[in-house]
C-alpha cells in the first residue's frame, strides 16, 4: 500500500494580504472619509469599494467585515492630535491645540462623532477609538499639564490639573450636538481662555468684544 500523500487542506488559508500598504491606505483614507460623511450605519463594503474601486469580494476576503475593516482603518491611519506641541508655555499649548483642530477642520471630532453609537455596541470597534483617536490626545494635554507643573506654571495639587484633557476633547465633543458645528480656532481658544487657564490660577484675558465670531 503506497504511503499517504500531503494532506490536501479543504479550508481556506487564513486571510493573506495581496494587497500593498499604499493601497491599504488608500481603502483606510476612503473609510474613514465616509464615516465622516454619511457616519458608521450608513458605510458598506459596497460604498467602500465603489469609493476605491476595489473588488467587494476583495475587501470581505482581506477584513471579513464592515467592523474589521473600521477598526483596520483607525489603526491604519493613527496619528497622535498634539504631538508635536511644545511651546514652553501651557496657554501657548493650549491655544497651539485650538488650532490644529480648526487646521484639521474637525476632522476627528466629526469621526468620533460618526463612530461613538456604533462603539458602544462593538467591544472591537470601541478599543480602536479609543486607542488611536482618544487615548492619544488626553496623553499629548496630559503631558502639556504635566510640563506646565514641572516649569512651575501651575501648581502640582490643583485638582483642575486632572481634568484639562477632559474639558479641551469634552468640547470638541459637545459642540456638534450642542449647536450643530465644530470647534474653530477662534471658539476653542475663547473656552481655553476663559474656562480651562482660570481654573489653573492662570490669568484669563480680557472679555472679548461683542461679535468676535466664537459663537
Amino acid at each position: 500500500m503506497p504511503p499517504p500523500g500531503p494532506v490536501q487542506e479543504s479550508a481556506p488559508a487564513s486571510r493573506r494580504s495581496k494587497i500593498t500598504p499604499e493601497r491599504a491606505q488608500e481603502l483606510y483614507t476612503a473609510v474613514l472619509d465616509l464615516l465622516r460623511e454619511s457616519g458608521y450605519d450608513s458605510l458598506t463594503m459596497e460604498g467602500v469599494a465603489s469609493r476605491t474601486r476595489c473588488g467587494k469580494s476583495t475587501l470581505y476576503r482581506q477584513w471579513g467585515s464592515k467592523p474589521e475593516l473600521v477598526v483596520a482603518a483607525l489603526h491604519g491611519t493613527r496619528r497622535t492630535l498634539f504631538s508635536d506641541i511644545d511651546t514652553g508655555s501651557l496657554s501657548d499649548d493650549l491655544r497651539e491645540a485650538a488650532r490644529t483642530v480648526d487646521a484639521t477642520s474637525g476632522q476627528d471630532t466629526a469621526l468620533m462623532h460618526a463612530l461613538s453609537h456604533a462603539a458602544l455596541q462593538n467591544p472591537d470597534l470601541l478599543r480602536a477609538l479609543r486607542s488611536t483617536l482618544i487615548e492619544p490626545a488626553i496623553a499629548a494635554i496630559d503631558a502639556m499639564v504635566e510640563r506646565a507643573v514641572r516649569r512651575g506654571e501651575i501648581e502640582a495639587g490643583n485638582p483642575a490639573a486632572d481634568y484639562v484633557s477632559a474639558q479641551v476633547l469634552g468640547i470638541m465633543r459637545a459642540r456638534p450636538l450642542l449647536e450643530g458645528r465644530h470647534p474653530d480656532d477662534a471658539f476653542l481658544t475663547r473656552f481655553i481662555e476663559c474656562a480651562v487657564l482660570p481654573a489653573l490660577g492662570l490669568p484669563a484675558p480680557p472679555p472679548a468684544p461683542e461679535g468676535n465670531g466664537t459663537r
